[in-house]
């Protein structure tokens, strides 16, 4: 992104063991931050030259992230190693794909007064959360983290968001027996972790590693192509190579996805 020109405030949410490569970006013009929550990842990102830091909490979701209590100390600990602390984030993942819009605002409401618990003894000008799930009800945060919003999956689009499926994997139908259909793309090709994907004017019944097989409304034939709508669009994007754009049947661009392969300096 900061190759690409994008790099005038890129926030890594994410707590990181060795910054050296992220400092080395951040030393040229890009500006960079990286998510801390303990002494270690804080020593990190300074050792890697990292110079800017948010305090990641927990908020209810037991993944990265301090003590709402314990940000104060860190922060002051970060700005003894000479880091700028430019406030605090804090994901309630654990929210964002509640069915129950009601059920998501008490949520949430509940998790930001942790994070803004937080934030007074943190300092700093930043209040960092959200998702796709929760990006008009979180009110009290000055940054959303929204992403999947841009290409949506089948598990977002269960909430009634107002944002559109954009992205497909392409399958082949490789079998068509009388009652249901068996194409090329399984498990090694999509995101699982959050439910089975869907063809449109079909039922997925399973996917296997390399199948995926379903009942379609009309009836499918070998050679046939099938657009497969992911339940978890950032993994299956992670295990693919290229996407390409098309407008209808038209492939306009074809772009890169080097996240696997990013070679140290």
């Amino acid at each position: 992104m900061a190759a690409a020109g994008l790099g005038e405030d890129l926030l890594l949410a994410n707590e990181v063991v060795d910054a050296s490569r992220l400092g080395q970006i951040a030393a040229g013009d890009a500006r960079v931050t990286v998510a801390v929550d303990s002494e270690a990842v804080i020593d990190a990102a300074a050792t890697g030259g990292v110079q800017e830091v948010l305090i990641d909490v927990n908020v209810g979701m037991p993944r990265c992230g301090c003590d709402p209590d314990d940000a104060g100390r860190l922060a002051d600990y970060a700005r003894s190693r000479g880091l700028e602390v430019r406030g605090v984030m804090g994901y309630e993942g654990h929210l964002v794909g509640k069915p129950d819009r009601a059920e998501r605002t008490k949520g949430v409401e509940e998790s930001m007064a942790l994070l803004l618990k937080a934030h007074a003894q943190a300092g700093g000008d930043v209040v960092s959360a959200g998702g796709t799930g929760t990006y008009d009800i979180n009110t009290w945060v000055t940054e959303i983290q929204a992403g999947s919003y841009a290409l949506m999956d089948t598990a977002y689009a269960q909430l009634w968001l107002p944002f559109r499926p954009a992205l497909t994997v392409l399958a082949t139908v490789i079998s068509a027996p009388p009652k249901y259909s068996v194409a090329d793309c399984g498990l090694k090709a999509l995101g699982m972790d959050h439910g089975d994907p869907s063809i449109p004017g079909a039922k997925v019944w399973y996917c296997a590693d390399e199948h995926i097989v379903f009942r379609a409304d009309e009836r499918t034939h070998v050679g046939d192509r099938v657009q497969v709508i992911p339940a978890h669009v950032d993994p299956t994007i992670a295990y693919h190579d290229v996407m390409y754009v098309v407008r209808g049947e038209e492939v306009v661009d074809e772009w890169p996805i080097d996240m696997r392969g990013w070679r140290r300096s």
